[in-house]
């Protein structure tokens, strides 16, 4: 059933969702600075505002690019081993389990078909992981960083500040998808960005305007129903 919104504030929310194809139209500066300046009245445990963002245009997304990309290949090609590309801090279960192991193998399935990539098709696989590394051909690429002395609180606070900027961005016209599969490359792109020793890499996202024509851009996640994971304590 299709959900309807009551104003405008419902309406972003429920049109949001990650974008895996975008055109090359610009994302101006005042614009991002503008939906930062909005983004950072996020909540943050005692106001601490535990979060660094790195807005990449241009040469620097573009060397990131390469690089990651370089090193994706070498591990597709068997050049390296994918243990030298390890993630700062556990985004994902080692282990996976019901229901979330057939949540996550639906949602890949629902991509790889909407793209007409069979089962197995590991070339074409390979090829649509390079775009998260090419940003979907978005002009714009966010990454967000933290001291990395502090605690989960913090991984908590940033996520709250990258739901803000995904949702002004859509109130704007403009869409976005937030990136883990950055993570793994984060001792290539920390020192591209200029990041100090004590911060550490949280997430990527890419930002700019949908290409409205790309079949990937038809796919819509599926949410559970609020009995499945509510519970009303009277």
């Amino acid at each position: 059933m299709e959900l309807q919104s009551n104003n405008d504030v419902e309406r972003v929310i429920l049109e949001r969702h990650s974008v895996r194809a975008f055109t090359s139209q610009d994302v101006s500066d005042e614009c991002l600075q503008d939906m930062l300046n909005k983004a950072a009245r996020a909540p943050s445990g005692t106001n601490t505002q535990p979060w660094k963002v790195y807005v990449v245009k241009d040469q620097t997304k573009q060397q990131i690019t390469e690089q990651v990309v370089a090193s994706v290949n070498s591990v597709y090609e068997g050049i390296q081993p994918k243990s030298n590309f390890t993630p700062p801090y556990a985004y994902y279960s080692d282990q996976w389990f019901e229901p979330y192991l057939q949540r996550r193998r639906e949602n890949g399935w629902s991509m790889y078909g909407i793209l007409g990539i069979s089962k197995g098709d590991r070339w074409a696989m390979h090829q649509q992981q390079l775009r998260n590394f090419q940003f979907f051909d978005a002009p714009v690429g966010l990454f967000f960083t933290t001291h990395r002395a502090l605690e989960a609180g913090a991984k908590m606070a940033i996520a709250m500040l990258m739901q803000n900027i995904m949702l002004l961005a859509k109130a704007q016209g403009l869409d976005t998808c937030p990136q883990a599969s950055w993570n793994d490359y984060h001792e290539i792109i920390m020192p591209i960005l200029g990041a100090e020793q004590d911060e550490i890499f949280i997430c990527g996202m890419s930002l700019g305007y949908a290409d409205q024509s790309s079949v990937i851009n038809q796919l819509h996640t599926p949410r559970e129903p609020i009995e499945n994971f509510t519970k009303f304590c009277t």
